[in-house]
């Protein structure tokens, strides 16, 4: 099953659905480093597909759980936006239509898992000295105040 997704994640036929979780832990946020496209090479708020009959909330927990090894109790959504991707003909290599949620910590140290290259704790010190996604530095700015002075 794990390939068919991967397969068909390329050239969609039509959005596909995915969520992230906003994860603090004292001073840091968890973000990972992604191994794939889109946005490889990108610290990044971790997540990924929603399956067919899963909730948006069981999908961020399922999704962080997987891809960084930290138990999350994934809240309310804060974010919706369109990620795509096209390719030097203009065609959509990936579109996906994506929830960010809040969520809570619960337990766990991070992990590359699944996709990520890496998984960590980041502090907002540390954020203007790293590649991070575009969408994930404006969302920790405009809706943590995280990150503003980095």
């Amino acid at each position: 099953m794990k390939n068919q997704t991967a397969i068909t994640r390329k050239y969609p036929d039509a959005p596909r659905p995915a969520v992230g979780a906003v994860v603090f832990k004292d001073d840091t946020v968890l973000l990972v480093l992604r191994g794939n496209s889109p946005s490889r090479g990108m610290w990044a708020i971790p997540g990924g597909s929603v399956r067919l009959g899963e909730t948006l909330q069981a999908a961020a927990e399922r999704e962080i759980l997987e891809e960084t090894g930290v138990v999350i109790r994934a809240g309310d959504p804060i974010l919706v936006f369109d990620a795509i991707e096209r390719d030097n003909r203009g065609a959509v290599r990936f579109h996906y239509v994506i929830v960010d949620l809040t969520a809570d910590y619960v337990s766990g140290v991070p992990r590359a898992g699944d996709d990520a290259a890496d998984a960590r704790w980041i502090r907002e010190s540390e954020l203007g000295r790293l590649p991070v996604n575009p969408a994930t530095r404006r969302l920790l700015a405009e809706k943590f105040n995280f990150g503003r002075q980095a």
